[in-house]
């Protein structure tokens, strides 16, 4: 009988429909975790957090409150003070200002002369931490005072979802990247209009989407038909399109998607820096190394065609590394061995921490210190603040910085 019923409804009407039963309960949930508006907020930070987030004594937050200068942090019952992200912008400009001698080291946004970095984090294996890499590094960057931009490439818009936006109710037609790069100039829209403000201060999002696919299928007719030249051409377009939005931001972070199309090849080349994650073990490894292989390959036809291709630094990060599992171990090492210094020198534990952040939709940065045993989360961090605070060091190197 369940058979006779099961052909009653063609498969792709059951795929619809169990998409649409699935996305439902997503929308559910989410309201259920952040009501009553459905949009989630960042946590507030301890003096504690501020005094080492700005690199200054606890001491001098204090005075600096008690004066009544640069912001007025919440009083909480116990007389503990704590503090917004914008309070605490507010305080590295402060700071900056006042002690000029360490204003690049307190307020580190790039200068007059700094150009905009741009980091593809990229890899076409899945579980290989793209986007949980993405997110706690545009954290990261928030929350050491950049100005960040987080684009989300891929289709399927975890990176989206990570900053509580669920594409198929939140993202509408021509409000990702796509709107931007297409190639119908009637629909075409600036950059700016599909950039979304976030709850981070100072970090910026354009959402993904299905929408993206439509660049894949429409570029090599775009080419056929000669509507891909100078700057309009498939690779050139994301580049383009970041040209308007340069005053604006620091970093920009581009979450690539799992496979090699125009839109990874778009973001390769806009790139400064280029990220590649890799899960240590063996055929993470083996996947990693044909899409090196097709990557190399497809630069040299972008190259050919008259793309100029110079990074800045292109980084493998280990991601979801056990220390203590031998194979892995010995996986690292290879990597290190035939890689030397483009293995970053930290790598990203496997840790449940993570794991239970992104189940609520957050990064470890987000999480309320109780909400996991303290020992769990600080192992997590410090982890995680190692790799991103390389990849930091290596954008303050580009700048000229000491």
């Amino acid at each position: 009988m369940l058979l006779a019923a099961e052909h009653d409804e063609t498969s792709s009407e059951k795929i619809a429909r169990h998409s649409d039963l699935l996305s439902r309960q997503l929308q559910s949930l989410r309201e259920k975790m952040y009501p009553p508006e459905a949009q989630k907020k960042l946590k507030t930070f301890s003096s504690r957090e501020v005094a080492g987030l700005l690199g200054v004594a606890e001491s001098s937050l204090r005075q600096l409150s008690l004066n009544g200068e640069a912001v007025i942090p919440e009083r909480l019952d116990n007389g503990r003070r704590i503090y917004t992200l914008p309070q605490i912008n507010e305080l590295r400009r402060y700071l900056a200002e006042k002690r000029p001698a360490d204003a690049l080291r307190l307020d580190p946004r790039r200068r007059h002369g700094d150009k905009m970095q741009v980091l593809a984090v990229a890899n076409f294996k899945g579980g290989s931490a793209k986007t949980t890499t993405t997110v706690h590094l545009a954290h990261y960057l928030g929350l050491q005072g950049l100005r960040v931009l987080a684009i989300d490439l891929d289709p399927q818009a975890s990176l989206s979802a990570m900053f509580g936006y669920q594409p198929e109710f939140d993202v509408d037609e021509n409000q990702t990247l796509y709107a931007a790069i297409r190639y119908d100039d009637d629909e075409r829209v600036p950059l700016s209009h599909v950039i979304r403000k976030t709850y981070f201060d100072g970090l910026d999002l354009v959402p993904g989407n299905l929408e993206l696919m439509e660049y894949e299928h429409e570029t090599p007719q775009a080419i056929a038909q000669g509507l891909s030249r100078g700057d309009g051409m498939f690779f050139r377009r994301m580049a383009t399109v970041l040209k308007e939005v340069e005053d604006d931001y620091d970093v920009v972070l581009i979450d690539a998607p799992p496979q090699l199309g125009y839109l990874t090849l778009g973001a390769l080349y806009a790139a400064t820096g280029i990220v590649i994650t890799v899960h240590p073990a063996m055929l993470d490894v083996s996947s990693m190394n044909q899409f090196l292989s097709m990557t190399s390959e497809l630069l040299a036809v972008i190259e050919e065609a008259g793309g100029s291709l110079s990074h800045d630094f292109v980084r493998y990060l280990l991601t979801r590394h056990t220390p203590h599992d031998v194979p892995q171990v010995n996986v690292a090492a290879l990597l290190r061995g035939l890689f030397g210094e483009d293995v970053l020198a930290a790598s990203i534990v496997e840790t449940t921490a993570i794991a239970n952040a992104g189940l609520e939709k957050k990064s470890l940065y987000e999480v309320e210190r109780g909400n996991m045993t303290r020992d769990t989360l600080n192992r997590a961090l410090e982890s995680v603040d190692a790799a991103n605070a390389e990849i930091f060091q290596m954008l303050k190197q580009v700048w000229g910085r000491p």
